[in-house]
C-alpha cells in the first residue's frame, strides 16, 4: 500500500462517525440481563466477549456466568441507538447513562460495568 492510500484510509478512519447507544448481554442458562451504554455501541460485543474470553471482565457476576455457562448461552443486543450529532460530550454521557438506566429498570437487569 502506498503513503497516500495509506493517509486516505487512515482519513477516513478519522472522521468515521461512532453511534452512542445502550446494549444488553443476556445469559439464557442464568436468564440474567446486564445492560450497558457505550459512546461506540459498534464494536462494543467484540470488547465484552474480548475480556470475557480472557477471565478479566470488570463485573465479576457477568464473568462467574460465562464460565459456569459458556460463550454459547450468551448474547448481545443493541437496545437502543442514540442520536447525538448535535450534543456536546457531556450531554451524550448524560443522555447515554439517562438511557441506561431507563433500560436497566425495564428489564430488570444490572449494569454491565461499574
Amino acid at each position: 500500500m502506498d503513503k497516500q492510500s495509506r493517509r486516505e484510509l487512515l482519513r477516513g478512519f478519522k472522521e468515521k462517525k461512532t453511534a452512542a447507544g445502550v446494549y444488553a448481554v443476556r445469559c439464557a442458562a442464568s436468564g440474567e440481563v446486564w445492560v450497558g451504554g457505550s459512546r461506540n455501541i459498534d464494536p462494543q460485543r467484540n470488547s465484552i466477549w474480548f475480556s470475557l474470553k480472557q477471565g478479566a471482565h470488570m463485573n465479576r457476576a457477568m464473568q462467574a456466568a460465562w464460565k459456569a455457562h459458556g460463550e454459547g448461552a450468551f448474547t448481545y443486543e443493541v437496545l437502543e441507538r442514540l442520536e447525538a450529532e448535535d450534543m456536546t460530550p457531556l450531554g451524550l454521557a448524560d443522555l447515554t447513562k439517562a438511557r441506561e438506566r431507563h433500560w436497566i429498570e425495564a428489564l430488570a437487569a444490572k449494569k454491565a460495568v461499574g
